[in-house]
């Protein structure tokens, strides 16, 4: 009898005070009405919905990707969704995704980083301390500036360029004659806005979320590199889960690319008219076979550093 009343009374004490819900926080670069926002969003409506809010997530603007990452590695930050410019410090096998006119379009960056290919760098990433979850994308860079409009690369040479901490990114602009200038995304505005820099590249969904159109006058649709994202989990977060907890990460992490992509597609279609309607000057007429040709000296030096078999395999990969 006395066993029963405490088993009783337990019931009733779980019942009066529900286990707490775990509470995680996921930061990314861009505002919440972005391509990582709705990467974001969906992986944590998706958690949220699997474990009925046992497991919560705050979502939180950061503009620093390095300092997200670096968070995830000591474990003061939860989840983080980044470009891979900065991933390369951490993961090196990353930076061969970077390396410029290496994908044809977006079926062919997508079907590569779902592919084996990208499912073994992402295998890479317990080695820095970080649990790369899945592929997520910001999409193909392209090049505005203040100066003029910029067609071949000669047009480029002299002008100073924001560019992510990413060498691979640093050596094409140094290569193509430009003075590549580094610096977090935190303090691209202002140095747009004071003339610390020309220029800068990103995808046309960064540049219409963030509104660059408001300090740079050109966009030249230059596709130079496919930039992929990755949605990356502190390892502290990631070894307090149990197995069921993580196949519900990632199952959520699936949303998230789904949403990321689709919101990416989006944005493309609508987002060159968009940022000629706000007052760019758009150049469409862009000489790649003569980027292509000036990036060539850099190619011989990305063979060397990435295998030039495998650049290859990844070029010439097609969907079975």
């Amino acid at each position: 009898m006395f066993f029963a009343r405490l088993a009783a009374i337990a019931a009733l004490s779980a019942l009066a005070f529900p286990v707490a819900a775990q509470q995680f926080t996921i930061t990314h670069p861009l505002p919440l009405n972005s391509h990582y926002g709705a990467g974001a969003v969906a992986f944590k409506d998706e958690i949220e919905k699997r474990t009925n809010n046992r497991i919560r997530f705050n979502i939180q603007r950061s503009d620093n990707e390095r300092e997200n990452i670096e968070a995830l590695q000591i474990g003061t930050g939860d989840v983080t969704v980044t470009s891979t410019g900065p991933v390369g410090n951490f993961v090196a096998e990353s930076k061969i995704f970077d390396i410029p006119f290496l994908f044809r379009d977006y079926a062919h960056a997508r079907g590569v980083l779902d592919s084996q290919v990208g499912q073994d760098v992402l295998g890479r990433f317990p080695a820095a301390n970080l649990v790369g979850l899945a592929w997520l994308e910001n999409g193909f860079r392209n090049l505005t500036n203040s100066r003029r409009e910029v067609s071949k690369p000669d047009d480029i040479k002299g002008m100073k360029i924001r560019t992510m901490e990413n060498q691979v990114h640093m050596q094409a602009f140094r290569t193509l004659g430009s003075l590549p200038t580094p610096m977090a995304f935190s303090e691209l505005v202002p140095a747009l806005q004071q003339g610390t820099v020309d220029g800068q590249e990103n995808p046309i969904p960064v540049i219409v979320a963030n509104n660059l159109n408001q300090v740079q006058k050109f966009l030249s649709l230059t596709r130079h590199v496919y930039s992929p994202a990755v949605l990356i989990v502190s390892p502290a977060v990631w070894n307090r889960l149990n197995d069921a907890d993580k196949a519900v990460f990632r199952e959520a992490a699936k949303a998230a690319q789904a949403a990321n992509r689709a919101r990416v597609s989006a944005d493309e279609e609508s987002g060159v008219d968009e940022l000629r309607r706000r007052g760019m000057t758009v150049s469409t007429g862009v000489d790649m076979s003569g980027f292509q040709a000036a990036l060539q000296p850099a190619m011989e030096g990305w063979g060397r550093e990435f295998g030039a078999a495998n650049i290859e395999r990844i070029r010439n990969w097609r969907a079975n």
